[in-house]
């Protein structure tokens, strides 16, 4: 649960590697139990799905059809994880089909009581597994990301290629929030579980040899976060944020839950109560629901056509700038300094009189 593999945690304790093993694969089997045993009727109503990826002996590309059949090759671990409290509802690990998407999504709808509203990448599988369980009343978007090939590691598959920040989200069904929709919580969420879980760590020795250990590591580190990993933004586990559990688990707790559960499947599904929006809404009579105001479906307003500018004045002339009056201010005080004296015919003085007219007089 510390990202530990067999053979490191053989060279700590000095225990031999068979016995980590088949005591890791008992605690492993026992936490699916307990899993079951404690998510149960649950009212999250806010729902990210996403899948990680591992692989179990081989890669895909080495695998025969009949050792894929037995679980060997990728082995992609589904996640459906509850927002606000991050808790995980449940997970299945199997191929990246319609089987096994089939089978997660059945499981979700079987561990709640409440319509959530879900949010998945762009997996094609989804809508389809989501229709089958939940109907079409249920809230669901798809966040699908576009990712470019371009770039010097365009060929090296071991690596996320380089991300194009374009991102569409389309609705499947019902009417979701879709500036509230996302999936970066989940996203975040698997790679916290990569530190916890070796089994699942790229270019490592630490992969997982058989399918039932590979489960058996996931259900472990899956059910040690949800009751024991206590998570710095909500500053309590998992499990007390969905009501599951109300105090945070120790190891020695958790390892005498482990070892005293019975085996236990999962839940039956119940009937789903309808989803208190969080916005405007009225709720309808019967239980039948809520009333609520989405955005969409008025027909859009005419853009008004701007009015026309104002026409620009004449110019004046030089000449006659000058005579124009002195503009007042909108505060109703004169500038001083733009006073001028007014024009008039200038008259010339003559200190010995009147010149004469006639040159005799001269």
């Amino acid at each position: 649960m510390d990202g530990n593999s067999e053979r490191a945690t053989e060279r700590m304790t000095g225990v031999e590697r068979k016995t980590i093993r088949r005591f890791a694969l008992r605690m492993g089997t026992a936490a699916q139990s307990l899993h079951n045993t404690m998510a149960r009727d649950l009212t999250c109503s806010l729902i990210e799905s996403d899948e990680v990826w591992s692989f179990v002996k081989k890669k895909q590309s080495r695998v025969t059809p009949e050792e894929s059949a037995a679980g060997l090759g990728e082995a992609y671990t589904f996640t459906a994880l509850a927002m606000p409290s991050r808790y995980v509802v449940t997970w299945h690990v199997g191929k990246r089909d319609e089987a096994s998407a089939a089978a997660f999504v059945a499981d979700l709808r079987a561990r709640l009581v409440v319509m959530p509203s879900l949010t998945s990448d762009g997996f094609t599988a989804y809508p389809g597994a989501i229709g089958a369980s939940f109907g079409p009343s249920v809230d669901f978007c798809q966040v699908i990301k576009t990712f470019s090939r371009g770039g010097q590691r365009d060929d090296d598959h071991r690596y996320e290629p380089p991300r194009n920040p374009f991102m569409t989200k389309r609705v499947v069904f019902g009417a979701p929030d879709v500036r509230a929709a996302t999936t970066a919580h989940i996203e975040r969420h698997n790679g916290t579980m990569r530190h916890h879980i070796g089994r699942m760590r790229r270019l490592v020795c630490a992969f997982s040899k058989a399918p039932e250990h590979h489960r058996a590591a996931v259900s472990l580190g899956l059910t040690h976060y949800n009751l024991c990993h206590i998570v710095s933004t909500t500053r309590v586990t998992p499990a007390m944020a969905a009501g599951v559990a109300r105090h945070p688990w120790e190891l020695a707790e958790l390892l005498d839950a482990l070892l005293a559960v019975p085996e236990t499947p999962a839940p039956v599904a119940k009937p789903l109560a309808p989803r208190k929006p969080e916005g405007t809404a009225r709720e309808l009579p019967g239980g039948r629901g809520f009333l609520r105001v989405v955005q969409g479906g008025a027909a859009p307003t005419p853009p008004v056509a701007p009015a026309p500018p104002p026409p620009a004045p004449a110019p004046v002339p030089a000449a006659a700038a000058s005579s124009l009056p002195v503009p007042v201010e909108p505060s109703g005080q004169l500038d001083l300094f733009s006073w001028r004296p007014k024009p008039r015919t200038p008259v010339q003085l003559s200190l010995f009189g009147d010149p004469p007219t006639d040159p005799t007089d001269a």
